[in-house]
């Protein structure tokens, strides 16, 4: 008797044998159905290998209960202490299966299945399966012989004796003898049925490929044709009842449970379509109507029951259709988007446990493969297997993927299809999300081989194997480019040259000979850095064929790589900083002006990373006015003092473009910003607060260099119209206007004469030619437009709008705000147009009508010949102009009353506006989202095109990057031109209502 306090040996044996419950577990032994075999050594020993022993103990207990009778018992477990073969197999699907526990239970004598087996039981095929279904005649004996059956696959699965790949194929073969069995029954059921017609089962997916998981749906397609000289339209009747009730046979539930669902959504048209269709319609559908991923669905079609002559007939028919898919426009993109939905729809809080169609999970495997053996399975026949890890060994061997790359990806794939495994044969319940309890995790680890801490173990390899898959998933269709063109590796098949330009191609390059010189020069060699470029460039490559410019892309990083290839910390930037790489290959492809602006200073290359160059995170204004009259501080010369500052605007243009690119793109770190409203005013900011610190410094220059310290007059830049507003576009002239005061005892023609020489000097010196983009500076808002005086003293001001202001004017003004010089000054211009801008109690109706009429005319006369009304962003349709002047005549209206629209900026006086109930919710939505999308596209077109422009493209390639940009794929410009109209011509109405009064 063990004393009190004390843990009995049986205690701690079974702790040392991986129990967690030993006092639960010293009980079942203790219990009379284990007496004869108690104490024998080996039944611990035994236990302790499993991958639950605690479970395995009950299962036992429970087999033993349910045998029903002393002879039986005894039979049981003296064959068990006898036959370690029967006792690793039980006991090891006893640990791992509560299942088949549960079914052993009920049906206690089919233990005796794994007690010998003949050297065909090893590896058993659809003909030793089909022998074991053979007595099944209805629903529920099939379910029970199904369930023998799965036993002995299980059993041979947590023994070792079978690799995941044979497993895999013997519950392919199990499913395809089912489903031969089922159709059987349904047969049976109606002859009358079964004669009429000829009816094929083609397996599709996992059971197709000859690749099933434990609890899976199998993936089906019917072809029905008619039995000699039956009508056709009775037969395809007879042959949908027929198909019908050989699901429901699988799929219902009974007092035996379900098989598994059988699931025909894969045929044309889907869960819409007809259930049975001739051959001759699928051809059909598949040559007029198939989307991609129906053709690369039916890589794994196989004909599995029923006619089978009919089935083959089915493949051989369609497999010319599925070797030429690959030639169809945006092939690639639509299989990438594809596999990009399936992520975005995944559960946040489940993405992490998704072990089939989370990042790095088992899709990653499959879609890559897949798409490998689209492109090139038309001139290589070795690839065209159903089964993942056949089809991946023949990429290799053809030199489609690299040997070390395979290798790594067959075993990482193995890994996973391991676990998933496991998590199902535990319940046999269709999942793919690894459980969270550390019991169920510890049971996983275990059953894999992880012994010391199995959920420690388990959590690491899958780590580990999830971020091979992810990187290889990425790597796996652009690294055998480079070896094409680096020949380097000894030993390694590589894809010749055709093949190359070929997989080219069909990425989207429309250049794929320039674009293997690209990766010739990038990447040949023995050195450092060909080694480094050889990492990076076939995840570069991906996201480069993510672009609607993937050859821009791929040139841009050539020269930049040219330019900065030998500095020390460029390659090794790319390489270490994870966001970098991604950042500058979306920035590459999305258009003319980011790269030409970080062509002319390949160094600003440092922002796209993480570390001390300051990211992409826009600077505030002070800081950038500080940093750009410090240069101009440091400069001998009013010229290089501006070359200075323009170089810091090139630098700053360049970051804000960046982090527009790569916020509308999204990386796998950071989503697409939602907020487009806030992308815009994150752009007009920036790039406003840019321009006013250019001015600033530029006017600091201009006056040191002709005048020393001080300006014989004060003098203030007034930002006007989208500058003022902090609304600039990446192309927008800054619109200004000039103001002086002379100092005290200065002749005013002589403040007058100073002040127009620094207006001249900073226009000419910001459109010198030079390597920084120019700033084109636009007085035409001042008083008298063009024909009035470039500057004018405060006085004159003063005197102008008191006698002479116009409605326009006072519209204009509402734009007004200081931006550099004289603060003081600045302050007091703006005190003088206050009054006019939000005149006290508001516009009289003849002022209110004039506006009106301004605005018609511009409509019907400053529209350009020949331009599209519904697409012109500035001009047309419920475009800028129409929001804009609407928000401003509520500013006229109601800014003395209402201070929340005494702002420049057009989204927070339309906000104030409908706060003040002035404007509806709605219809403020509205107008907001048109501003906003009107705005996003002309940023958009300067992003692309390099040049400004109010109107989308007329390039095909160039219209596409707009839509790339704006959050349209591939093939959706259409939708992109169409929801801006929509959105345009919505904002139009409330336009016609709020301004017109209609």
């Amino acid at each position: 008797m063990t004393a009190p306090g004390r843990r009995s040996s049986t205690f701690t044996r079974l702790l040392r044998h991986g129990f967690t419950d030993p006092s639960a577990a010293e009980r079942l032994l203790e219990s009379d159905q284990l007496a004869p075999i108690r104490a024998d050594p080996v039944l611990l020993e035994a236990l302790g290998t499993t991958a639950d022993p605690d479970l395995a103990l009950l299962g036992l207990v429970r087999l033993v209960e349910a045998q029903g009778g002393h002879t039986a018992e005894r039979e049981l477990l003296d064959t068990l202490v006898a036959a370690k073969p029967l006792r690793d197999r039980l006991l090891g699907v006893l640990g791992a299966s509560a299942a088949l526990a549960d079914h052993l239970a009920r049906h206690p004598g089919d233990w005796r299945e794994l007690v010998t087996y003949e050297p065909q039981d090893l590896h058993p095929g659809v003909a030793e399966f089909e022998r074991g279904l053979a007595e099944a005649d209805d629903p529920v004996s099939l379910r029970v012989a199904y369930r023998r059956c799965l036993l002995s696959i299980a059993a041979r699965d947590v023994c070792g004796t079978t690799d995941l790949a044979q497993t895999a194929a013997e519950l392919a073969d199990l499913a395809t003898a089912t489903l031969r069995a089922a159709l059987a029954i349904a047969r049976d059921a109606a002859p009358g049925d079964a004669v009429l017609c000829r009816l094929a089962v083609v397996a599709m997916g996992k059971c197709g490929g000859h690749e099933l998981n434990y609890v899976s749906d199998v993936d089906v397609i019917f072809v029905g044709e008619a039995a000699d000289g039956a009508d056709e339209g009775k037969a395809i009747q007879a042959a949908t009842r027929l198909a019908a009730h050989m699901m429901r046979i699988c799929s219902e539930t009974t007092v035996e449970g379900s098989i598994w669902p059988v699931d025909a959504n894969l045929r044309p048209e889907g869960r819409n379509g007809p259930l049975v269709r001739t051959l001759s319609s699928h051809l059909a559908y598949y040559q007029r109507w198939a989307k991609t991923w129906e053709f690369q669905a039916l890589l794994k079609a196989r004909p599995v029951a029923g006619d089978i002559e009919l089935g083959a007939e089915y493949v051989a028919t369609l497999a010319p259709l599925v070797w030429h898919a690959a030639e169809r426009e945006n092939f690639v993109a639509d299989v990438q988007k594809m596999r990009r939905r399936v992520v975005e729809n995944i559960p946040v809080a489940e993405v992490d446990r998704e072990l089939k169609l989370g990042p790095g999970g088992l899709r990653d495997v499959e879609f890559a493969v897949q798409l490998l053996q689209l492109v090139h399975g038309r001139a290589d026949s070795s690839l065209r297997s159903g089964t993942t890890l056949d089809a991946l060994k023949a990429l290799a061997a053809g030199g489609y993927v690299g040997r070390a790359d395979a290798v790594q990806l067959d075993d990482s794939y193995r890994f996973l299809r391991l676990m998933e495994h496991r998590i199902q044969l535990y319940r046999l319940r269709r999942t793919h999300l690894v459980p969270e309890d550390s019991a169920d995790l510890r049971r996983i680890g275990r059953s894999l081989g992880l012994r010391v801490d199995p959920v420690v173990e388990l959590k690491r390899e899958w780590k580990r194997h999830r971020a091979v898959v992810r990187r290889l998933h990425e790597k796996l269709f652009y690294r055998p480019l480079l070896d094409a063109v680096a020949q380097l590796a000894t030993g390694e098949a590589r894809l010749s040259a055709d093949a190359a330009r070929e997989r080219l191609v069909a990425l989207g390059y429309a250049d794929p000979a320039a674009a293997l010189r690209h990766l010739e020069a990038l990447a040949s060699g023995v050195s450092r850095k060909a080694a480094i470029q050889r990492t990076l460039l076939p995840v570069l490559l991906g996201w480069f064929a993510d672009s609607a410019e993937p050859d821009a892309g791929l040139l841009n990083f050539r020269k930049v790589s040219d330019a900065l290839g030998k500095t020390p910390w460029y390659l090794r930037l790319l390489r270490d900083e994870g966001a970098a790489a991604e950042n500058l290959a979306r920035v590459l492809s999305a258009g003319r002006l980011a790269p030409d602006l970080l062509m002319r200073a390949p160094e600003a290359v440092a922002l796209l990373g993480d570390g001390d160059g300051g990211g992409l995170e826009p600077r505030v204004r002070a800081h950038l006015e500080q940093e750009v009259l410090a240069a101009v501080g440091r400069a001998s010369g009013g010229e290089q003092a501006v070359t200075a500052a323009r170089g810091v605007r090139r630098r700053e243009l360049f970051r804000t473009a960046a982090a527009d690119i790569v916020a509308s793109y999204g990386t796998e770190e950071t989503p697409v910003v939602a907020d487009q409203g806030a992308l815009v005013d994150q752009v007009g900011g920036a790039v406003s607060d840019l321009t006013a610190a250019t001015l600033a410094g530029t006017l600091r220059a201009v006056v040191r260099d002709g005048w020393g310290d001080t300006l014989p007059t004060r003098f203030a830049v007034i930002a006007m119209g989208r500058f003022g507003g902090h609304e600039l576009g990446y192309g927008s002239d800054a619109d200004v206007l000039f103001v002086h005061e002379p100092r005290q005892g200065v002749d005013e023609h002589e403040a007058s004469r100073a002040a127009n020489a620094v207006v001249s000097e900073m226009r000419r010196l910001l459109q010198v030619s030079s390597a920084d983009p120019p700033l084109l500076i636009d007085a035409d808002l001042r008083p008298e437009g063009k024909s009035g005086p470039l500057v004018r003293s405060l006085k004159s001001y003063e005197a102008y709008y008191r006698r002479w202001s116009l409605v326009w004017e006072s519209q204009a003004l509402l734009r007004a705000e200081f931006v550099a010089g004289d603060e003081d000054l600045g302050r007091r211009f703006i005190e003088l147009v206050d009054p006019l801008r939000y005149p006290a109690e508001g516009l009289g109706e003849d002022a209110v009508r004039e506006i009106r009429r301004l605005k018609a005319r511009m409509e019907s006369e400053r529209m350009p010949r020949g331009a599209d009304p519904t697409l012109h962003t500035k001009l047309g349709r419920g475009g800028l102009s129409d929001v804009e002047w609407t928000v401003q005549l509520f500013q006229l209206r109601h800014g003395w009353d209402e201070p929340g629209l005494r702002t420049t900026r057009t989204r927070e006086a339309l906000a104030a506006a409908c706060a003040a109930g002035l404007v509806s919710g709605e219809d403020a939505a509205i107008l907001d989202e048109a501003w906003v999308l009107a705005t996003r596209v002309r940023n958009a077109v300067m992003l692309v095109r390099g040049r400004a422009g109010d109107t989308f493209p007329s390039d095909g390639r160039e219209l596409a990057a707009v839509g790339r940009y704006l959050g349209y794929g591939p093939g959706h410009v259409g939708d992109m031109l169409d929801d801006y109209r929509r959105t345009t011509r919505r904002a139009r109405a409330v336009v016609d209502e709020l301004f017109y009064g209609a």
